[in-house]
């Protein structure tokens, strides 16, 4: 595959873009990660959501310890070409390291972070 659709994204000064995965069916935000170019050519690749980890400093296979997935539906470009969004199929509809389904789980409300989502799988059970 020729790769000049990569060259159309704008990256940030360390070769970055920033990564939005959505539920396609139910269109919730489950989280946010970073992609380089090497991670968004794996992910059209593979068909499955691969993220730079920043912590890790490597290539991160979303599910790889977990087993949840990130099937792609469809993958979109912002207007300024800053921003990717993937509509994604959750699998084991779980997508926060905490167990819960989104990473957005704590609302603004009375002048604190409230939790609003429960826990669905207990993280010591899902990471070795």
């Amino acid at each position: 595959m020729n790769a000049a659709w990569l060259d159309q994204i704008e990256w940030t000064a360390d070769g970055l873009v920033p990564a939005i995965a959505q539920d396609h069916s139910s269109g919730r935000v489950l989280m946010f990660a970073w992609m380089n170019r090497e991670s968004l050519a794996l992910t059209v690749a593979e068909g499955y959501a691969v993220y730079w980890s920043r912590s890790r400093q490597r290539l991160w296979r979303k599910g790889e310890e977990s087993g949840h997935r990130q099937k792609i539906i469809d993958l979109q470009l912002d207007c300024d070409g800053d921003v990717i969004l993937l509509k994604i199929e959750q699998e084991g509809g779980i997508a926060c390291h905490t167990g819960r389904e989104s990473c957005f789980f704590r609302s603004f409300k009375d002048g604190d972070w409230q939790i609003g989502e429960a826990v669905l799988k207990d993280p010591k059970a899902i990471y070795r």
